[in-house]
């Protein structure tokens, strides 16, 4: 289902149902983190050890602190009963208390700076991988709404995951910190312990649920929160900016963004509301069991069985390990949750390319001697019903021109895409001088192919770097960029830009520019001269120019690849006509093949669109 068609249709949610997860299956999801952590050491070693350091450290702190104030009260009580106990002793205990309460700051701060760098280098590090992996994926890949929704995902987890590397190394700096105070405990009474983890198992469980709720609403949400950012653009952008207003489309945008976050708020209040008052109630229990544990302490203080400074340290012990275990036990929820999302991130990148490169490529031949020939070519789009082209066989010979030719739909841009290896055949193969196209170097194919579509890209960079997109290995070879720019006659609009050629276009950025239709175009064409390539491919990148324009940029066209093959798609019979053979297209297939004076005289297909054409010119 289309976007625009999605709009227009009552609003829906998401009948998908996504299970909760079962404890089993939260260990399970846990087998990610080492795959996680490979990442993590990958985005800086050093990094990642200091951490880990500074957590240990950070874990004996606590310990320390309860221990030396136990020493502290006792003194002070040996003091009020015996005033010839020497003083120094007591200041000393003070002065280390006040040094461990400077470490454990300066640590606590320490590791949150490096957490946020480590966050950050692992953002920007996980981006790159996504990019890079999404560059080896198939065209046909993208154009699917499910692979959309493993990426999208897959990018949140670039931000969303950085937090996780804290989440664990604090788990393991709480269970070391736990491991001491643990000990003090048992060695007082072990019922404690018992106690506490029954205060404390209630809000876990509780947690986990919720965790599991709120992961399976957000992917749940996937696709609808896809289209809501879209809607977002639409109501607030350059690019959207006249059709909105000249159709007076803002209140119809503007309602449909209001509907979907309208549904994401409700869905996410009713959540948060359940959360909150069973997490108000859960932790009640906690605070119960620890004031029954501290009562009990309270009285075997007062009958003389502990002193004072043994009270403190075992109430608070027990407070800390309270608070310990729930954060352990909680954390655990978020870390699994954790590992669970990470599985959307690691199977984006087990997602593979259909395109399969072969094990030992051709080097593509160096000039082209017997041509392209399509044996019997069909494809079909994935999850299509039709088929988008079916039975093409033809050449296009060595320095031949060929025009594609037919009504919307008719199968032209499949085809081109088909003959720079952006798809491959469902069916039949595509010779290369005889030699399946499959069994060539993808890189160098696309090298000695040029390909400028219709609906190219407007960079927001500069001229040059516009230009210098159809071979970005020459991106600093002004030279190269300025005979391109001449050779699709851009060249004379750049001299008129304030900063010519380091001029930035387009209005996202400072002191940007925007062109008109036509003129982006003739930007665009100057990708197609960057390289020497022996295949030149124009998909209608000539629509927004006036009819004069369009002839004088084909005519340039056809001098500048002499003695190289083209292929051109253009409604306008006027520039269809120089080619040296038209290929006619219907509902994907080949109907007619010839020259435009072969073509008028069969008084086929071509003829006939070509009078209608015609017509509207007299």
């Amino acid at each position: 289902m289309t976007f625009w068609k999605s709009l227009f249709s009552k609003e829906k949610t998401s009948k998908t149902t996504t299970k909760q997860l079962t404890l089993k299956e939260r260990l399970s999801a846990l087998r990610n983190l080492p795959r996680f952590f490979k990442l993590v050491w990958e985005t800086s070693k050093w990094m990642t050890i200091i951490n880990a350091l500074l957590r240990i450290i950070k874990s004996a702190t606590p310990l320390a602190i309860l221990y030396v104030g136990k020493l502290i009260i006792d003194q002070v009580l040996l003091m009020s009963q015996d005033k010839s106990n020497l003083s120094s002793y007591l200041w000393t205990l003070v002065a280390i208390e006040f040094g461990l309460a400077i470490l454990s700051d300066s640590l606590s701060r320490a590791i949150t700076l490096m957490d946020s760098l480590l966050g950050d280098k692992f953002s920007n590090h996980t981006s790159i991988k996504i990019m890079s992996h999404a560059a080896t994926l198939d065209l046909d890949q993208f154009e699917n709404s499910a692979f959309y929704d493993k990426l999208e995902r897959a990018r949140q987890q670039t931000v969303g995951r950085t937090i996780l590397l804290s989440q664990v190394l604090s788990q393991v700096q709480d269970l070391i910190t736990m491991a001491f105070l643990a000990a003090g405990l048992l060695a007082f009474n072990p019922w404690l312990i018992i106690l506490l983890l029954v205060a404390i198992i209630p809000a876990f469980l509780g947690e986990a649920y919720f965790n599991d709720k709120t992961y399976a609403l957000s992917r749940r949400q996937t696709p609808e929160r896809r289209e809501l950012d879209y809607v977002r653009f639409l109501g607030a952008s350059d690019e959207t900016a006249k059709e909105i207003k000249i159709f007076n489309l803002s209140g119809f945008i503007i309602n449909r963004f209001r509907q979907l976050s309208s549904q994401f708020y409700k869905d996410n209040k009713v959540l948060a509301v359940r959360r909150t008052v069973w997490g108000t109630l859960f932790t009640m229990l906690g605070s119960a069991g620890y004031y029954g544990a501290y009562i009990f302490m309270i009285a075997e203080a007062t009958q003389g069985k502990i002193t004072i400074g043994s009270l403190t340290f075992l109430a608070g012990s027990f407070r800390q390990l309270r608070s310990l275990l729930e954060g352990i036990l909680i954390r655990f929820t978020s870390v699994s949750q954790g590992a669970v999302y990470l599985q959307d991130f690691f199977e984006f990148f087990e997602i593979r390319p259909k395109i399969v490169l072969s094990a030992n490529p051709l080097p593509f031949p160096k000039p082209i001697k017997h041509g392209f020939t399509f044996d019997n070519v069909g494809f079909k789009y994935s999850n299509a019903e039709r088929w988008a082209n079916r039975h093409l066989s033809f050449t296009l010979r060595p320095g031949e021109k060929i025009a594609l030719v037919g009504e919307n739909g008719a199968g032209k841009t499949t085809l081109v895409k088909l003959l720079a290896r952006l798809y491959d055949p469902t069916e039949g193969r595509i010779l290369l001088d005889g030699i399946d196209l499959r069994e060539y170097d993808l890189d160098e194919l696309r090298i000695q192919i040029g390909v400028i579509f219709q609906d190219f890209i407007r960079y927001q960079m500069s001229v040059n770097q516009n230009i210098a997109v159809g071979n970005i290995a020459e991106v600093g070879n002004a030279q190269l960029i300025q005979s391109s720019s001449e050779q699709s006659m851009a060249h004379p609009l750049i001299e008129r830009l304030p900063n010519k050629y380091e001029q930035m276009l387009g209005r996202r950025f400072n002191n940007g520019i925007d062109l008109s239709g036509g003129e982006w175009q003739k930007i665009a064409l100057a990708r197609a001269y960057m390289k020497d390539a022996q295949l030149l491919i124009l998909d209608e990148p000539t629509a927004a120019l006036d009819a004069r324009a369009e002839y004088e940029v084909f005519q340039r066209f056809s001098e500048l690849t002499k003695g190289k093959s083209a292929v051109l798609i253009s409604h306008r019979f006027s520039t269809v006509r120089m080619a040296d053979r038209i290929v006619v297209l219907e509902k994907g297939q080949l109907i007619e093949i010839g020259s435009h004076e072969e073509l008028l005289e069969k008084e086929g297909r071509y003829a006939e669109l070509f009078r209608l054409q015609a017509m509207g010119y007299q």
